[in-house]
């Protein structure tokens, strides 16, 4: 397989698995109208294969923010730690929704890096989030 080529198949499994929404801000596909991207957990650049499981999906920004990074600084005791991996973690372990549902919150080393590296809390995504919660759309359920 073509670096950077995934078969339609397995683009649709990936998706499904993920239900179509983003591994780490859990943005609907359906709420934004706009397709997710597929993520590879290990970057290409870094060695990672082009198989579903080094595959998930991600938002654009998300995925912009991980770039090909791995490792992120933990803000609460300043270790580089692996960021959280959708693909083989579970996302309520890691991460919470605020009291208010607009904001996610680091409950471990990984998911304190991951929010600071991926920009979870970005504002334009909180100011969206808060408007999904009024119509009822949001928090997901994990």
């Amino acid at each position: 397989m073509s670096k950077g080529y995934v078969p339609r198949a397995l683009r649709d499994l990936v998706a499904r698995r993920a239900c179509h929404r983003c591994g780490y801000c859990l943005t609907r596909e359906a709420i934004v109208g706009t397709p997710m991207q597929l993520d590879h957990i290990v970057p290409e650049s870094l060695g990672g294969p082009t198989e579903e499981d080094n595959l998930w999906l991600a938002c654009g920004l998300c995925n912009l923010c991980k770039g090909d990074r791995v490792v992120a600084v933990d803000p609460e005791t300043g270790e580089v730690v692996r960021l959280f991996n959708p693909r083989a973690q579970t996302w309520a372990e890691h991460f919470a929704w605020s009291a208010a549902g607009d904001r996610i919150v680091g409950l471990t080393s990984a998911g304190r890096a991951t929010v600071v590296a991926l920009q979870l809390n970005r504002s334009s995504l909180v100011v969206a989030r808060r408007a999904w919660v009024s119509a009822g759309w949001h928090p997901p359920k994990v």
